[in-house]
Order: structure tokens, then sequence, then C-alpha cells
């Protein structure tokens, strides 16, 4: 047994899709290769068993066929025992046909994806044989010119991983203040009374925050009808993981059949019962006003002068929030864990004063609000990059 490091296909899906692997940085070694056992007699299943400098791991599986056929290159590799892992092919340049760093856009080139969606197979999962893969056509333009494009291409792609390691930091942070604020470790200095802390069922919280059960300070909204049978309405679905507030297409009265249904109604924290222990919470809006949600989906005011509504849709999209619709959500997993109406209202809330639950929701707002732009610079610059690939691959822009 030799033990050797291999690349996970994994990753470069997730993290490395279409970089150069440059092993100058360690940190890609800790990070990125998986350590095992692989028996020597395991080697000669690939033709070159370690890889080197410029070879391409291409990723053959995805669960869509856009993801087939993303890659890294290796650079700097220094004779390292790595090979390509699982669901991966290794492949070299023997003709010296490509130039360093050129090769990671091979597969972005239009008509090289056109022939890859031809080739992948599979319905729920795609894949590509070596086979299909080593018959595809790569237009390849001459070496001067390919080194033009991919300096090009990799000061786009150095700009967008910056870009991404902000972005982390960023929801990071976000996540850290949200936390800091809601659990009152972190204080607003004018809305201050006490600096004294007590333990409650909700942990260490300030002397001047109340406790209170949410069926003291929330009122359900239901406002039922009965649709006609003629008639046109929209319904609304909550994503999981705080991700909002979707709608579905319009479906008339006579498809509800005996369907419980209700009007939206503006500003309510309103729930998926079903998912909830999965963060499925919003805020409804003006813009849902006219649609229709299920029973599944109850909705809540909460009381005038005494609780914020973002302050408490903030407070549930916290970790203390999930725990606690955790909580009001007992039995197994997915569809049986449903959120108990009666448990979730019987729920202990922290109430700061509705000053500091205003200023406390406006920060976390203005937060949130910078990781949006940073996500729309992230996308933009995306889109650039796509843009300039199939300008530069192509050849519609020559490169001077």
């Amino acid at each position: 047994m030799s033990k050797i490091q291999c690349i996970h296909y994994g990753d470069i899906h997730t993290t490395l899709e279409n970089k150069i692997l440059d092993f100058h940085n360690e940190g890609y070694l800790i990070s990125f290769l998986k350590d095992g056992l692989i028996a020597e007699e395991l080697l000669h299943t690939v033709d070159f068993p370690y890889l080197k400098d410029g070879d391409l791991i291409i990723v053959d599986v995805s669960e869509d066929y856009i993801g087939v056929c993303k890659c890294i290159e290796m650079k700097n590799i220094n004779e390292k025992h790595i090979i390509s892992g699982l669901h991966t092919i290794a492949v070299r340049d023997l003709k010296n046909t490509t130039t360093k760093g050129f090769r990671t856009y091979i597969l972005m080139h239009p008509q090289v994806v056109r022939q890859l969606r031809r080739i992948a197979t599979g319905t729920s999962v795609y894949s590509v044989s070596k086979t299909n893969l080593s018959k595809v056509m790569l237009p390849i333009p001459p070496i001067v010119e390919q080194e033009k494009i991919a300096k090009i291409l990799f000061c786009w792609d150095k700009v967008i991983s910056t870009t991404q390691t902000q972005l982390i930091q960023v929801q990071l942070r976000n996540k850290w203040l949200m936390n800091q604020l809601l659990s009152g470790k972190r204080r607003i200095k004018r809305y201050v009374n006490s600096e004294q802390i007590h333990q409650t069922i909700l942990g260490e919280l300030p002397v001047d925050w109340k406790l209170n059960s949410l069926k003291n300070i929330l009122s359900q909204v239901k406002k039922s009808f009965t649709p006609l049978k003629a008639e046109l309405y929209q319904q609304i679905g909550i994503r999981s993981h705080t991700k909002g507030i979707f709608y579905k297409d319009k479906v008339t009265g006579a498809a509800l059949g005996d369907k419980r249904v209700f009007w939206i109604e503006a500003n309510c924290f309103i729930v998926n019962i079903v998912f909830a222990w999965e963060h499925a919470i919003a805020k409804t809006t003006e813009k849902e006003i006219g649609m229709i949600a299920s029973h599944r989906f109850p909705m809540y005011k909460p009381k005038v002068g005494v609780l914020y509504l973002d302050f408490l849709l903030y407070y549930f999209k916290s970790l203390r929030g999930k725990q606690l619709l955790e909580l009001a959500s007992p039995g197994g997993a997915g569809r049986n864990k449903t959120l108990g109406q009666s448990e979730f209202m019987k729920l202990q809330f922290p109430v700061p004063s509705l000053q500091e639950q205003i200023a406390i929701a406006s920060l976390l707002n203005e937060s949130e609000k910078e990781l949006k732009l940073m996500n729309d610079k992230l996308l933009y610059l995306k889109e650039q990059k796509k843009g300039l690939i199939k300008i530069l691959l192509t050849g519609r822009k020559k490169v001077t």
C-alpha cells in the first residue's frame, strides 16, 4: 500500500471550478486534496498514475449537464504523488498544441459546450465517458493568441476569486453580528439601561430585555374565503433556508377544490409549517396582496408598540431562532416534522425596548444590503467572463 493524494470531484464542482491549482500554495493540499491509502495495483487503471504540470482534471459526472466537464489545471506540482480521484478524467497535452493557462478554458468554448451537451448521458445524474470525450473537436487558436486569451481570462478569474473571498467574509461577519445583537452580547449603547445579564431559558440575556411568550406579542391573521371556480388565484410558497417567498403558477378555484385557503395580508411573519425546521420563514409585503396561501402558511402580526416585525424576522433567521422552530416541530425527518402552531405560540421570546428592536433590525438590514451588493458584483463579474469567453474563444474579437 502506498499513501498518495487525490483530487475530489466534489471540490472541483464547489470550489476549484476552472482554476489553475498552483501547488506553491500548500493550503490547497490541506483544503482540497483527500488523503488516503490506495493500493498500488489500482494505479494501472489510468494511463499516467501521477499528475504533472499542465494536466487537466475533468469532472465526468454532475447533477445537471452544465456541470459536466468542469476542470482544473495543475501547476507547480513538483513530482508530488497526486492522482485524479473518483468521477474525474485526467488529460495531458502530449503534442504541446495548447499553452498552460489556456487549457483551463478550452471546454468553455460555445461549440465545445454544445458537443458536451450532446454526449452527456443520464436523467437525474449526467455523465460523460472518456471515449466520447476523446471525440470532442476543440477549436485551437495559435499559441501566441492562446497566451493572450489566457492572460485576460485569468485576470477576470482573479477578480472573481477575490470577490468570492470578500463575499464569504461578509457572510461570516453578518452571521456573527446577527448572533451578537440578537443575544444581547453586543448592544447599542444609547438603549442600554443596565449592563447586567441574567440566565434565562434562552441563555444569558440583558436584564432589561423581557421574556414573553409569542401568544402575548403575536396575533394570527386568518382571512379565509371560498374560491370561485372560474376565477384564477396565485398561490405563494416559502423557500427553505430563509430564501424568501416565491410565486406559484395561477390556478382556478375549481383546481383548488376543497383546499382551505386564505388571503395574504401585508407586513406579516409567515411560516411554512411543514418546513419550519428547515428555516422556511419570510415576511409578506404589499406585492403579495391579492395572492393566497393554504392553511400550511399561517401568518402572524406583532403587537403594536411591543414587537417590531423585522426584529422578529431576524431573530427567527438566527441560529437561536432556528432552534426554537425545531423545538416546536417534533417528529422525525422531512414532512413528519410539522410545526405545532400551539407549541409555536408558547415559545418564549426575548423582547428589548421597541426602539432597540428597530435599531438592531436597521443594522442587520444594512449588513444584508452590503451582502446583496457584493453578491450582485460577483454575478456581474461572472456574466462579464461569459461574454469574454464567447468573443475571445470564438475569435469574434481578436486579441492585439
